[in-house]
C-alpha cells in the first residue's frame, strides 16, 4: 500500500524502540534499523513491481495474494542474508548452524504476519475503512504474543544449558570451551546424517551436557595432571550416571537424555556405564562418543599438544567398528572436510586459553581409545 521509502520508515519505530538482547545498545538498535528498513524497501519495491497495490486497489485480492507472497520472502531473504553475514564475520557461525537459523527467519511467524497484514490492507479497502482494519491487529496481537512466549521458552532452555555447563566448567578449568565443541561437533556430525529440526536442536543441548555429571566427581581428579589410578578412574567414569540423575527431570530435554547417559558405551559392549553394544546404544550416544573423542584428542592442555586433525581422524578410523560407529565416524570426517576444524590453542602462562573460530578452552585428558574413549 505504501511506496517503498515510507515502507522503510514504517519498519523503524518497532526497532528503535523494542528490547535489544545484549549489547552494545546503540550499535545493536542502528544496525537492526537498518537491516530491517532494507528488508521493508526491498519488499514494497518488488510488491509494487508486481502490480500488488495495483491489485488491491482493484479489489483483485486472490490475484494480490501472490505478489503480498513474493514481497514476504523478499522480506525475508533480505533479512536472514543480513543476520547471516553479521554471525559469518563476527562469531564465525558454522553454515549448518545458520541454515537452522533460517528456518525461524522464513517460517511460520513470518507467514502469518504477513498474511495478517494483507487481511489489514484487504480490509482498508472495504465499507468500514481503518476500522475494521484496526480490529484485525488483535488476531495479530495474539499471534505475535504466541510466537514470542515460544522465543522465551527456547531462551530458557538455553540459560538452563549454559548455566549447567557453566559449573562444570568452574569446578573443571581445564575443560573449558570443550562442552560447547562437543554440542558442536555433534550437531556436524548429524546435520551430515540429515537429522533436523527439534531434534537437532536436543542433539545440541545433549552433546553440550555430556560431562555435566562431573558436577558430582572429586575436583581434585577432574584437575590432575597425569593418569589416573584405577580405582579413580573408576570414580570418575560414574559420571555419566551423575549427569543422567542431574538433567532427568529437564523435560524439554528428552532424547538427550539417553545420550548423556550412554556417551561412554562402546560399540563391542565394553564401555560403561550399562556395556551396551551395537545399535541398542542410542543414536545420540553414538554421536557424541565420536565427537567427545575428536574434541578430546584435537585439543592441547598443559601437559601435551593436541594431535594434529588428519592424525585424530585416522585414530578415529582405527577404533571404527569396536569403539565407535563407522556412520558417525565417517560423517564427522566428511562434516570437518567440509566446514574445517579449529583445534584449541595452548593458553599462554597464567591465562586462560584463546578463543579462534570454535569456543575454545583446554579440554580433557586424552582418550584412551582402546580402552574406553574420553574421560
Amino acid at each position: 500500500m505504501l511506496p517503498p521509502g515510507a515502507a522503510a520508515l514504517v519498519a523503524l519505530p518497532a526497532v528503535l524502540t523494542g528490547g535489544v538482547p545484549g549489547g552494545p545498545p546503540l550499535l545493536r538498535r542502528a544496525w537492526n534499523a537498518a537491516q530491517f528498513a532494507l528488508a521493508a524497501w526491498t519488499a514494497a519495491v518488488l510488491f509494487g513491481l508486481l502490480h500488488g497495490p495495483r491489485l488491491l486497489l482493484g479489489a483483485r485480492y486472490p490475484a494480490a495474494l501472490a505478489p503480498a507472497l513474493a514481497a514476504v520472502l523478499a522480506f525475508c531473504l533480505v533479512n536472514g542474508v543480513l543476520v547471516a553475514g553479521v554471525r559469518v564475520l563476527a562469531e564465525h557461525t558454522p553454515l549448518p548452524e545458520l541454515a537452522r537459523g533460517a528456518r525461524s527467519v522464513l517460517g511460520l511467524p513470518a507467514l502469518v504476519h504477513a498474511l495478517g497484514g494483507l487481511m489489514m490492507a484487504v480490509l482498508w479497502q472495504g465499507p468500514y475503512g481503518a476500522f475494521a482494519a484496526v480490529l484485525a491487529l488483535l488476531p495479530l496481537s495474539i499471534s505475535a504474543w504466541v510466537f514470542a512466549q515460544g522465543h522465551r521458552e527456547r531462551a530458557a532452555h538455553r540459560a538452563t544449558v549454559e548455566a549447567l555447563v557453566q559449573a562444570v566448567e568452574i569446578k573443571d578449568s581445564y575443560t573449558r570451551g570443550h562442552s560447547e565443541r562437543v554440542g558442536r561437533a555433534s550437531v556436524l556430525i548429524a546435520g551430515q546424517l540429515g537429522m533436523t529440526g527439534e531434534r537437532l536442536r536436543t542433539l545440541h543441548f545433549a552433546g553440550t551436557l555430556h560431562d555435566v555429571g562431573k558436577l558430582g566427581v572429586a575436583t581434585e581428579l577432574l584437575r590432575r595432571n597425569g593418569p589416573l589410578s584405577e580405582a579413580e578412574r573408576r570414580a570418575v567414569e560414574v559420571h555419566p550416571e551423575y549427569g543422567h540423575e542431574l538433567v532427568r527431570g529437564i523435560d524439554f530435554l528428552g532424547e538427550a537424555h539417553a545420550g548423556i547417559l550412554h556417551h561412554h558405551e562402546r560399540l563391542d559392549g565394553r564401555g560403561y556405564p550399562h556395556g551396551l553394544a551395537g545399535d541398542r546404544i542410542p543414536e545420540f550416544a553414538r554421536i557424541i562418543a565420536v565427537a567427545d573423542a575428536f574434541d578430546s584428542m584435537t585439543s592441547t592442555r598443559s601437559y601435551r599438544r593436541g594431535r594434529p586433525v588428519p592424525e585424530a581422524v585416522t585414530e578415529l578410523r582405527r577404533c571404527a567398528g569396536s569403539q565407535f560407529d563407522p556412520v558417525m565416524v565417517e560423517a564427522l570426517v566428511a562434516a570437518v572436510g567440509r566446514h574445517g576444524w579449529q583445534p584449541v590453542l595452548p593458553p599462554a602462562e597464567g591465562e586462560d586459553a584463546a578463543v579462534p573460530d570454535i569456543p575454545l578452552g583446554v579440554p580433557e585428558p586424552p582418550p584412551r581409545l582402546t580402552t574406553g574413549g574420553a574421560r
